[in-house]
């Protein structure tokens, strides 16, 4: 049934297209489906993310690294280790995660200097947080289109709950299926 609707609907499109109304078909179509349909489109063609045991992170099917510094590592790698999302004014709640990250990603750097930053990615009055994950999506947007990008970035999902009384949460997540996160091990 799905596939005779789906031969309708590229039948319907051709013909408007061949009558050169493809304004008619957008708009029967309507700009959100389409950009959803975009970014499947690039789902596509992702590519793999291997994140070595030194904590290269490389996007193997591009042959391109991902360049982040090691706090943008912990933060990229928290946000991986939880695909149902994370509140940012939540974010104290995964502490010691975010700093096991760091430590991990930062060998090299003062103890003391690691957990003042975590101090200020976890404090939600900070915009610390914020700056990471910009960070975060410009270095992916310079390596791929962004449809693409938009499953590597740490992006916003809003779920509705209603019990008593409807409320939002406002989840930052990374959309890229995980069977596509590769973890070198030694």
């Amino acid at each position: 049934m799905a596939e005779k609707l789906a031969l309708e609907v590229r039948r319907l499109t051709e013909q408007l297209v061949a009558a050169g109304r493809k304004d008619l078909l957008l708009h029967a179509i309507g700009v959100p489906l389409l950009e959803e349909l975009r970014i499947e489109a690039a789902r596509g063609k992702l590519s793999r993310l291997v994140i070595t045991e030194n904590y290269h992170f490389l996007l193997v099917d591009y042959n391109k690294k991902v360049e982040l510094q090691p706090v943008h590592k912990a933060v990229y790698l928290l946000f991986l280790a939880h695909p149902e999302g994370i509140e940012f004014k939540q974010l104290a709640d995964y502490r010691n995660e975010l700093q096991d990250y760091y430590m991990k990603t930062a060998r090299l750097m003062d103890k003391e200097k690691i957990v003042e930053s975590i101090d200020k990615l976890v404090n939600p009055l900070d915009n610390a947080i914020c700056e990471k994950c910009s960070r975060i999506k410009k270095v992916f947007l310079e390596l791929m289109d962004e449809y693409s990008a938009n499953y590597y970035i740490i992006g916003s999902h809003t779920k509705k709950h209603i019990g008593g009384r409807i409320w939002y949460e406002r989840l930052k997540v990374i959309t890229l299926p995980r069977e596509l996160v590769i973890y070198e091990r030694k």
